[in-house]
């Protein structure tokens, strides 16, 4: 056998294409986006090296078009679950075993597979299936995801060559073992990247991997699977499985060879998770890693030395972009009142030349929201803020779910920092405001700091430097990820790695190598070359 330390091609960030009117990337898109509309797409399960499908048969649709039918997949049930499992456990052991570089291979391969010949097909799966935008898109499912592949071979291979030292006579070894036992990915709709990282960051690590997505991303998430498969990975490494929570977490949390899970989703799902792990805490075999990155109510402060051009921009791109349906976007805004009016005058001069409408038209900046439960529970909040005398609706505030789940980019000016869409996670297109008076601004910092138990995201806009080093220091647990003159999303891989801590999380930063870390389990190893042939020390020698 061949051995030898290998460097992994150093990475870089994806470009993001621009799908210019008459580009090349854009008639592909175009030509995938119709290919998918054109048929209903059969999605199995993936269970070791098994397409499974099952009597139960769900419907997907547009959530901007959800008469039309892009296709239906299999739910399983209990005996799915424990398959998968099996699956992961059968296919551990060769997994572990094969050398770390053809792990790496193949999902440098999977990469390369995204950024040429599946980008089309993955972006339009995610804007037909998340009613995503053609650039919202291509930033997460083609870009981001390519990253995350990327970077985590060359952060992988940084940890191998992590070693210690060794004294005279002796050689100290690290191994960075997989973790004993299965790990479980629950993913979110929001981001195909997400969907893509959370289990093959995990497998990259030497773990095998039961993986339940979000239903309403399932369409992308098969694209993934597709991409997997041709880039080579083994049977039962990943296995991808459409089953109810409950259900799953029913089997899986009490499952001796669980070995870690790897969330993204809401706060109370996870917190909920967390309180099933440490009840069955005495049937592992080994105490298992909690990673998470929950939910945000994110936050932009806005100094009174702030540029309002900059700040209305970054209100509504932070605010808006993809229907506020980020766990990173700007939900609540503290502006003060010298600033207050060129930022409303400028915030509604971008929102009336803003379209909404489906993905499949290229000019609309504002698509659906991702199904009926959001968006009833999006325009709740609507309603009633329509009625307190609490509130002022700057903008928008109309909804229509007849054709898709369309909620227009609404604006809320509250007069009481406490006033409920200040503090609650709406996961949708409303921005609530609150206008102070400049020589309030510490007090608000504070407000800012205590208002919210989320510590996701945060920015600030200024222009004088001791404010902005002053309030980052005030606001340094606030916020995971923390701007400064910018909009408080769009986190790149290798730049900011992502997470927040408080109710946002466990912090431990998707797109680094914190996070995997997290995934391997260290062994260390001391040879002694010429051992000892007695027991005693010179000190005990006589005078």
């Amino acid at each position: 056998m061949s051995f030898g330390i290998f460097n992994v091609p150093t990475p870089a960030n994806e470009p993001v294409k621009e799908y210019r009117p008459g580009s090349p990337e854009r008639e592909a898109l175009k030509k995938a986006l119709a290919y998918f509309r054109a048929q209903e797409t059969d999605i199995p399960m993936y269970i070791g090296n098994q397409e499974v499908r099952t009597e139960r048969k769900l419907r997907i649709a547009p959530p901007h078009d959800h008469k039309h039918t892009l296709g239906y997949f299999y739910e399983g049930d209990a005996e799915h679950v424990v398959q998968a499992i099996d699956a992961a456990l059968a296919a551990k052991e060769n997994w572990a075993n094969l050398s770390w570089e053809h792990r790496a291979s193949i999902f440098l391969k999977a990469a390369d597979l995204i950024s040429g010949p599946y980008r089309a097909r993955i972006n339009a799966a995610t804007m037909l299936g998340q009613s995503k935008n053609a650039y919202q898109a291509e930033i997460d499912s083609a870009c981001e995801l390519i990253d995350f592949l990327r970077f985590n071979v060359s952060y992988a291979t940084e940890i191998y060559r992590q070693q210690p030292n060794s004294s005279p006579g002796v050689w100290n070894r690290l191994e960075y073992r997989p973790l004993e036992g299965f790990v479980f990915a629950l993913t979110p709709f929001n981001f195909t990247a997400i969907a893509g990282n959370l289990p093959t960051s995990t497998a990259l690590m030497g773990n095998t991997v039961v993986w339940k997505p979000a239903y309403t991303q399932i369409l992308s998430a098969k694209v993934i699977m597709e991409v997997l498969k041709e880039a080579g990975l083994p049977a039962g490494v990943i296995n991808l499985i459409y089953v109810d929570g409950p259900v799953a977490g029913d089997i899986i949390f009490k499952h001796p060879d669980f070995a870690g899970i790897h969330f993204t989703g809401s706060t109370g799902v996870f917190q909920t998770i967390w309180g099933e792990i440490g009840a069955n805490i005495h049937r592992y075999k080994s105490y298992p890693r909690i990673v998470g990155e929950t939910g945000g109510k994110d936050f932009v402060l806005v100094h009174e030395s702030a540029d309002t051009d900059e700040v209305a921009t970054g209100l509504v791109r932070g605010a808006f972009e993809y229907q506020g349906q980020k766990c990173s976007a700007a939900s609540r805004a503290y502006i003060p009142s010298t600033l207050w009016p060129a930022i409303e005058s400028k915030m509604l001069a971008f929102l009336s030349e803003i379209k909404m409408g489906g993905t499949e038209d290229f000019s609309n900046f504002i698509n659906a929201v991702i199904d009926e439960r959001a968006f009833k529970k999006i325009t709740s909040y609507i309603d009633e803020a329509k009625t307190s005398d609490r509130v002022e609706i700057v903008a928008g505030g109309n909804y229509d779910g007849s054709k898709g789940y369309f909620i227009e980019p609404t604006v809320l000016l509250v007069n009481d920092p406490k006033y409920r869409t200040m503090c609650e996670e709406l996961f949708g297109p409303v921005l609530s405001i609150y206008v102070y008076e400049p020589t309030d601004y510490d007090s608000i910092v504070k407000i800012v700091n205590t208002t919210s138990p989320y510590a996701l995201t945060g920015s600030i806009f200024a222009k004088d430097r001791y404010i902005i080093e002053r309030t980052a220091k005030q606001l340094e647990n606030a916020a995971g990820n923390f701007y400064i003159n910018d909009k408080p999303t769009g986190a790149v891989v290798g730049q900011q790695p992502f997470g927040g801590a408080r109710a946002s999380g466990t912090n431990d930063k998707a797109g680094s190598a914190l996070n995997l870390f997290r995934w391997v389990s260290a062994r260390t190893i001391k040879e002694t070359y010429v051992s000892p042939r007695h027991f005693a020390y010179p000190f005990l020698f006589e005078e």
